[in-house]
């Protein structure tokens, strides 16, 4: 059954039937699902909120799927939720707007109003608005990082970078200069801005603590984007941990966080791990300023 899904799931992670192939094998108990919570008004923007069954004050994680800021929907990825609620935090999974209809940096501040809304309301879903990550996979983690690393964007909507616990990056474009693509260099244009949409422009040695996880096989966004941000963010003493796996691709460190794939690999596991400790306050100090870890934790 495991080999079957798993061929499936490789052919078609690529084209838009991946996602709700891994949907259908996703788990329907241990969590509650808030399907499009208002969190924009004016925008018509809302969210799906993953709660964990009688989860009080618990860790909150903000996931930003992916979509190379053009494509995506929140439904797609109840695997995600469900993923995140099954380890014992409230996952929201905010809708943004995409390109062409808006451009760099609308998206941005769509993402920042999202976890404003969420830092002030997420205790009415059992979530503790003090303990907020940021999560993202491919173009969902450039949101996410922007937000981490670009204080102004959270500040302008209404939030508090300071508040956040930290920011979980999958496979994410954080140093993708120059752009060559025509719509690209339209979406965050004119060239002069192109700097501006670079979370690597924005180290400060300041951000909350990062999770960088990346595949070295990799064909959409190379992996030099994870190594160059991690390397820039330990030079200026910020907190910073990063993973490398070997022979994963795009999609696949995405995939393996449904439930029929986690013993693919630990990408669940680290994250994981990662929220527990900030939360906690009583993450490992060894990360701290670190670029580390170019091979798979064994398991």
């Amino acid at each position: 059954m495991r080999r079957t899904l798993l061929a499936l799931v490789l052919s078609a992670t690529a084209g838009c039937s991946g996602p709700q192939l891994l949907n259908s094998f996703t788990p329907s108990g241990g969590y509650r699902h808030a399907s499009a919570v208002v969190y924009d008004p004016q925008r018509r923007l809302a969210a799906d909120i993953y709660t964990p069954v009688n989860a009080r004050r618990v860790p909150v994680v903000v996931f930003f799927y992916g979509g190379r800021w053009t494509d995506g929907e929140v439904a797609d990825f109840r695997f995600v939720g469900q993923a995140l609620a099954s380890q014992g935090f409230v996952a929201v999974l905010p809708e943004y707007r995409h390109y062409p209809s808006v451009r760099f940096p609308a998206f941005v501040e769509d993402a920042a109003r999202a976890v404003r809304w969420t830092q002030q309301q997420i205790g009415r879903y059992g979530g503790d608005p003090d303990k907020v990550f940021l999560m993202g996979h491919s173009s969902g983690a450039h949101l996410a990082a922007m937000l981490a690393l670009a204080p102004q964007f959270l500040a302008e909507a209404g939030g508090d970078r300071a508040r956040l616990k930290g920011m979980i990056g999958l496979a994410g474009p954080y140093d993708f200069l120059p752009l060559t693509d025509a719509d690209l260099r339209d979406m965050f244009g004119p060239p002069e801005h192109y700097e501006l949409s670079q979370p690597i422009s924005y180290v400060d040695g300041d951000n909350p603590p990062l999770l960088l996880l990346h595949g070295a096989d990799d064909r959409t966004v190379r992996v030099h984007n994870t190594r160059n941000l991690a390397a820039k963010v330990a030079r200026a003493g910020g907190l910073v941990e990063s993973h490398i796996y070997p022979e994963m691709s795009h999609p696949w460190i995405l995939a393996t966080l449904a439930a029929p794939l986690r013993g693919r690999s630990d990408v669940l596991d680290r994250v994981t791990d990662f929220v527990n400790q900030y939360a906690s306050g009583k993450a490992t100090s060894g990360i701290i300023g670190t670029a580390t870890g170019d091979k798979e934790r064994p398991r």
